[in-house]
Formats: C-alpha cells, structure tokens, sequence
C-alpha cells in the first residue's frame, strides 16, 4: 500500500489544522479543570498511538503497555525526585530504560502469539504493578507514594501552569504522531503489514522476500513501549506525585480499549480513542452519582461497559469510520447532484433523436 502524494499532502494538512487548532485553544478555554482534561487526552494519546503501531499494524496483541507507562513515570520520577537528575534528561534515559526492557522482554513473550501473548502481557503488567508496590524504599510504594518530582523548565521558565503542559503534551504528541505516521507508510511500514493477517499476509510469506518478522515485531514493541514511557515520564511530572495505582491493569484495559474504539487501524482513531475515554470517565464521574446515590467506581465501570459495547455495535471498526463514512455519504450525494442534470440532457437529447428519426 503506497502511499499517494494527495494523501501526503492531506496528512500534513490535517496536522497543520491540528496544530494551529491546538495552539489558539488555550486563549478560549482558560479553566484549568478543561485543559487538564485536555492534558491527560494527549498524554494518554501517545501510549494509545503507539500501541495502535504494534497492534494495528503488526497483529500483536498487548495489556502491557501501563506496565511501561509505569516504568517511564518512575524511571522519570526517581531519577529527578531522589536524585535530583534534570528533568529532561530523566525522560531521555527513562525512555531508553524503558525500550531497553521491552527488548528483553518482547524476545521472549512475542514468540507466542493471539491470546496467549495478550495473557503473558497481562502477567507483565501485573508483576511491574507489584515491583511498584514492594519496592517500597525506591517508588514509596503504595503509601507515601513519591512526592516531590520536579516541574519540567526551560531555560528560567519554570512549567507550572495547565496550559504549560497542554502545549508540552499535545506538542510530544504530534511529534510522535508525525514519526509513527511516516513509519507506517514507508518500507517498514510495508513490512509490518506484510505479515499482518488483515492485509492478507503471513509470516512465511513476508520471510520469503527478506522480511524478518520476528526482529520487527521486537522492534515495534520497544517503539510502543518507549512511546508509553515519554507520556509516562510527562504524566509524572505534571502531577508532581506517583502512586502504583493507576499503572495496574484497570489502565492497560483502558489503553487497549481506546485503540479499538477508535479504530484498530488508525493512527488518528487512537487519538479519537483516548479523548472519547477520557471525556466519557469524567462525564460518567460527573452523572452516575446523580442516578445512583453515593455510587462509587464500579458502577461507573458498569456504565463505561455498556456505553463501549455500544459504540462498538455501532462502528466496528471504530470511531475514526464515522468522518470517513460522512465525507463517503458527502461526495456520493455531491456527485449524484452532478450527474442528475447530465443525466436530464441525456434524456433530452434521446427524445429529440427520436422525434427526429
């Protein structure tokens, strides 16, 4: 599937729009509860984008990607609250840590495959939730956490308002959105489809015109991996304080579910996934006491269940179907207009022939 130079130049119009959006946002909406929200989106966006990446386009199904997510926030976290490293740099070796790990642990557990890999991830998640916990003297453990991580800066400006982090995160987002993007539709990109059973490929296949299947699924894990460790590593310095509690597997369920719902397939749907999440969790915060007094997180679970079974009934192939099927609907109903008045001088000219002859 290559890619033409119309969709080229449509992708980094669509980014533009994105950026230009993005950058005029915080002048209209000045409530920090918003552009906190507006935050966590993003930050959830990128390890969404590159989950999308080992999912979506090499088949491999994962629940560890908030064990990574937790790795980078700590790695982050330690090295700058305890040993006073500088922030950026944390991120830097936090990121490189991360990717690190994932390539020993992806040489191991990605030789199974389908929902026997989905369980040994899921194992993964749980056993970093649990160093988390037990280590106590390094992360704090469960109680007193790890408070005192520094505020990213730049320079003397010192990153502590909401909107700050707005334009860090949605900045790191796009960044490795551009990267993810161009990846897919180039010759790597080609490669990872070559062996993803949705695009007709096979393993056996893609070995027989020198794809090494297995090196590139390891490859594309440590990617996905990295990208949850930077929004990780951006989470923890935003909130300053970490706990183990949501890096367990609540968080790799939500992460797996914000790719599908968005669109397996779609690198902009893990975007549209991780907002819908995010803005949905709030909304059910905000309404399901109003019904139910005094109701606590499970049934907002229950909610959250029924609302994303749903929506998947709906699109199938998730969230990003709808635009698509709009403009589709768009241009079918602009061309049928076109071609209705065609049609009508058609018909007349048949009848003037007719009346002639």
């Amino acid at each position: 599937m290559t890619e033409s130079k119309g969709v080229r130049i449509a992708r980094y119009i669509s980014i533009g729009v994105l950026v230009l959006g993005l950058a005029l946002l915080p002048q209209f909406i000045t409530n920090p509860y918003l552009l906190s929200i507006f935050t966590f989106i993003a930050i959830y966006a990128i390890v969404a984008v590159g989950l999308c990446l080992l999912m979506g386009y090499t088949g491999q199904i994962s629940l560890g990607q908030a064990a990574f997510f937790g790795i980078g926030a700590y790695a982050s976290g330690v090295l700058t609250a305890t040993h006073k490293w500088d922030p950026w740099i944390a991120m830097v070796i936090a990121a490189l840590l991360t990717g690190l790990i994932a390539v020993a642990v992806g040489s191991i557990l990605l030789r199974f495959q389908g929902h026997v890999l989905a369980v040994a991830t899921l194992a993964l998640t749980i056993i970093v939730y649990i160093l988390l916990v037990q280590l106590e003297p390094i992360t704090g453990g469960l109680s007193p956490g790890l408070p005192g991580i520094p505020r990213l800066s730049i320079g003397g400006l010192k990153f502590t308002k909401d909107f700050h982090y707005f334009y860090v995160s949605w900045a790191a987002l796009l960044i490795l959105l551009l990267l993810a993007s161009n990846i897919v539709h180039s010759r790597v990109g080609r490669a990872m489809r070559s062996f993803h059973h949705f695009y007709g490929g096979s393993e056996q296949a893609a070995e027989s015109v020198g794809v090494n299947p297995t090196r590139l699924k390891v490859q594309v894990f440590a990617m996905s991996a990295m990208y949850a460790s930077i929004a990780g590593s951006i989470y923890a310095h935003y909130i300053t304080y970490l706990n183990p509690s949501p890096f367990g597997l609540f968080m790799s369920l939500q992460l797996m579910v914000m790719v599908i719902l968005g669109g397996l397939r779609s690198l902009w749907g893990a975007i549209l996934g991780a907002a819908t999440i995010v803005a949905l969790g709030e909304i059910l915060r905000a309404v399901v006491p109003m019904f139910i007094p005094g109701a606590f997180g499970e049934y907002q679970i229950v909610a959250y269940g029924v609302i994303m079974i749903v929506i998947l009934l709906l699109v199938p192939e998730g969230m990003v179907q709808i635009p698509r099927s709009v403009w589709a609907g768009l241009r079918r109903i602009t061309s049928q207009g076109r071609r209705a008045p065609q049609l009508a001088g058609e018909g007349i000219a048949v009848q003037g022939a007719e009346k002639g002859g």
